[in-house]
C-alpha cells in the first residue's frame, strides 16, 4: 500500500499549493469481509475529488458525504459503513475521517525516505464508536521523528490503534530495452509499482522511450550497479541477447531479489546456468534455483500484453507467497 499512500502525499501537496483542504480517510478496523481491508486510505478534497478508495466503489459516496462535516470543524470522526445490507461483501467497515494538514518537513522526510527505499510506520488512533473523536488522529514515523497529520492530533491514553509498517514500494527492474519491455513496464506501473529499465549504451534508448518509468540505467553489464537492489526488486532479464543475459548474471549472482526471471525456453535458461555455474563454482545454489524461466504462468498468452500479465501474475505469486489457482476451485476464503 505504500505506492498508495505515496499518491496521496503528492496529491495532497498539489491540492495545498491551490490552498484546498483535505480529510484523510482510514479503514482501521472490519467485522466481516469486505473488497479491501484496515490500512488502505482515500484522500477527500474541499472541492470534492477523491484521491484512491476504500472499497471497490460503493462506500465513496457516504465518505464524501461523512467528510463534510470534518472540513467545517476539523474534528476527526468515525463513520460506519454495514455492507451486509447493502452489498455482496458481507462486512461493517469502521472509517476514521481527520483533518489532512501536513507539515513541510514532514514532506521532506517523507520524500527522502521514498527515495533511499525506507520503511515507515503509520498508526492511527481511534474508538468503535460513531461519531466526533475529538484529538484522535493518525501520525507517521519516519525513521526516528514522528508526524501528526494535523495540530488537533493527541495522545490518547484508551484509544484503539491501528498500525502499519510500510515497506518500499514494490520495484520492477526490466533488464533490456525493446519494444516487450515496454509493455511491461507499462503494466507495471499501472499495479504502482516503480519501474526502472536498464539497457546498454549501444541501444541508444532515452527515459521517453519507456513512458513513466522512474528511472533508466544506461551502462555496460560490468558497471550495472547491483547495490541498489534490495528484497523489494522483481528482476526481469530480457536483452533478447545470449551473451548480455549470461553477463548480467554474472553481475547479479551476488544479489537477492525478490524475484528473478529470465525470456526464453527452458533450453536456453539450462544454458545460461550450467555457463555460470562454470564461470564460479561457489555460486549460491539457492540464487540458481530461484531462477525463473520461462518467465510467466501459463495461461494462454500470445501477444506482448498478454505475456507481460502472465510474468506479472507470477511475480505477484513469488512475492505474495501463494499458488495460482481458479477463485471458483479454492475451498477458503479469497482472502
Amino acid at each position: 500500500m505504500t505506492h498508495e499512500f505515496k499518491k496521496i502525499i503528492k496529491e495532497y501537496i498539489i491540492a495545498s499549493s491551490t490552498n484546498i483542504k483535505c480529510v484523510l480517510a482510514t479503514v482501521v478496523h472490519l467485522d466481516g469481509s469486505s473488497y479491501r481491508k484496515p490500512g488502505v486510505r482515500m484522500l477527500i478534497r474541499e472541492d470534492n475529488i477523491m484521491i484512491g478508495a476504500v472499497s471497490g466503489g460503493c462506500v465513496e459516496k457516504e465518505v464524501l458525504f461523512q467528510a463534510q462535516s470534518v472540513f467545517e470543524n476539523q474534528t476527526a470522526k468515525l463513520m460506519t459503513y454495514d455492507g451486509r445490507f447493502r452489498l455482496g461483501c458481507e462486512g461493517l467497515l469502521y472509517i476514521l475521517l481527520e483533518s489532512f494538514s501536513l507539515s513541510e518537513e514532514l514532506i521532506n522526510d517523507f520524500n527522502l525516505v521514498i527515495e533511499n527505499r525506507q520503511s515507515f510506520e503509520l498508526h492511527t488512533s481511534y474508538q468503535k464508536e460513531y461519531g466526533v473523536l475529538d484529538g484522535y488522529g493518525s501520525y507517521i514515523k519516519l525513521n526516528s521523528k514522528s508526524y501528526t497529520f494535523n495540530k488537533n492530533t493527541k495522545e490518547q491514553s484508551k484509544a484503539l490503534y491501528f498500525t502499519q509498517s510500510m515497506q518500499p514500494c514494490q520495484r520492477l527492474l526490466l533488464i533490456g530495452g525493446e519494444h516487450d519491455a515496454v509493455q511491461l513496464a507499462h503494466f507495471g506501473l499501472s499495479m504502482g509499482w516503480e519501474v526502472n529499465v536498464a539497457v546498454t549504451p549501444k541501444e541508444n534508448k532515452t527515459i521517453s522511450d519507456f513512458p513513466g518509468i522512474d528511472t533508466l540505467i544506461d551502462c555496460e553489464p560490468e558497471d550495472f550497479p547491483i547495490e541498489t537492489i534490495d528484497k523489494n526488486t522483481a528482476i526481469l532479464l530480457m536483452t533478447h541477447s545470449y551473451v548480455k543475459d549470461l553477463k548480467y548474471l554474472m553481475m547479479l549472482k551476488n544479489s537477492s531479489p525478490t524475484y528473478l526471471g529470465v525470456l526464453g525456453p527452458i533450453k536456453r535458461r539450462e544454458k545460461l546456468l550450467s555457463e555460470l555455474l562454470e564461470y564460479d563454482m561457489d555460486i549460491d545454489l539457492d540464487f540458481i534455483e530461484g531462477v525463473h524461466g520461462p518467465a510467466g504462468l501459463n495461461i494462454g498468452a500470445e501477444t506482448p500484453q498478454e505475456i507481460a500479465i502472465s510474468i506479472l501474475a507470477e511475480i505477484l505469486t513469488v512475492i505474495r507467497k501463494t499458488h495460482p489457482v481458479m477463485l471458483k476451485d479454492k475451498l477458503k476464503p479469497i482472502h
